[in-house]
């Protein structure tokens, strides 16, 4: 999967890339010398969070399938997947200040939490539990559960790439005292819009598993079982 950081990023002040590309050449200022090799690296933590699920067994079908509202046509929804994706993120970091310049530097540290609220299993109540139709639906929608757990590392892959591209371990430079409110801001204006639609990547996923081709099969399983609960409710 190919990463990219997103942007375009604010920069956090325009000395920030003249002392970078002093550094590249090998000249590093008094300031930037005592940041850099007292501060420590940049962090980024990523985590992600499994919630659990349930199932539900006592809304009939019909209900389900006014919940999901996007069923094809003349289609009925025997089962449902509902979680919401969540994204939380905690910045700290190390400052220190140069009274000379009046800039600070920091050495960011970003925990990036990613998990799902605990998800909900709908199966409808028409099919008893253990039933070859409750089995047959239960499986298809565990395909979808799996499809959001299976997603989250591969959110967490990208996302650590690009915030490694972006921060490359250096201090962030700022006027004094603004280091830690520039760097929430591009948190929440750049870096949250980005992860989350990275995590909601996920709802192609769910959309190839629910086909026509999927839903007709579904409805022919079991000699017929489900396809009698379908014709009593047409």
């Amino acid at each position: 999967m190919k990463t990219s950081v997103p942007g375009p990023l604010n920069m956090l002040l325009c000395a920030l890339a003249l002392l970078s590309s002093a550094s590249s050449w090998g000249a590093r200022t008094a300031f930037q010398a005592r940041c850099e090799d007292t501060l420590g690296k940049a962090v980024s933590v990523m985590t992600t969070r499994q919630s659990g699920y349930s199932i539900d067994n006592t809304r009939p079908f019909q209900a389900l399938t006014r919940l999901k509202g996007q069923a094809p046509k003349n289609s009925y929804v025997l089962g449902l997947t509902r979680t919401e994706s969540r994204v939380a993120i905690d910045v700290s970091g190390r400052r220190l200040a140069d009274p000379k310049t009046g800039y600070e530097c920091m050495a960011p540290n970003i925990a990036v939490n990613l998990y799902y609220v605990p998800f909900v299993i709908y199966v409808g109540r028409e099919f008893v539990p253990g039933s070859c139709a409750y089995k047959e639906i239960l499986a298809h929608e565990m395909r979808h559960l799996n499809a959001y757990l299976d997603h989250l590392p591969k959110v967490e892959t990208v996302v650590r790439a690009a915030m490694a591209k972006r921060f490359n371990d250096r201090p962030l430079y700022a006027p004094r005292g603004q280091a830690q409110a520039l760097l929430k801001q591009e948190i929440d204006n750049n870096w949250m819009p980005y992860i989350k639609s990275e995590m909601v990547k996920v709802e192609y996923l769910q959309a190839a598993i629910d086909t026509p081709k999927e839903y007709a099969r579904l409805s022919r399983v079991c000699k017929g079982e489900v396809q009698s609960f379908i014709r009593a409710a047409r």
